[in-house]
């Protein structure tokens, strides 16, 4: 009982102390900001620009993967309509807007130079 007493008797007054802090907590919020962008926003970014020019570049006879996991060649690329029209079996074509493909497995050239 009497150490609490002591360290009661210890601690300093706050009545006068300044209220300062506000500068650090901006560069604070800006810092993890800056690191938010970096780590997360920068990279997402990155592959969306990546995606976008891999959609850009299909062309008919590629072979790719839908993001409802079909896999398929393409037959026909609408560029007015931004879709493409996919094979995924021998009578079976769908059609499917370009932001539908996640990503390219195959182009008709590797195909040709691997037989």
């Amino acid at each position: 009982m009497e150490s609490l007493a002591i360290l009661a008797q210890a601690a300093p007054a706050a009545e006068g102390a300044p209220q300062g802090g506000g500068f650090n907590m901006l560069l604070f919020l800006v810092l993890m900001f800056a690191a938010m962008y970096f780590l997360m926003i920068a990279p997402q970014r990155k592959r969306q620009k990546a995606h976008q020019k891999m959609i850009s570049e299909l062309q008919t006879g590629d072979k790719v993967l839908t993001i409802g996991g079909m896999i398929g060649v393409i037959t026909n690329v609408d560029n007015d309509a931004k879709t493409f029209t996919v094979k995924v079996s021998e009578n079976t074509k769908i059609e499917f807007v370009k932001s539908a493909i996640q990503e390219k497995l195959t182009d008709k050239n590797s195909e040709a130079s691997a037989k």
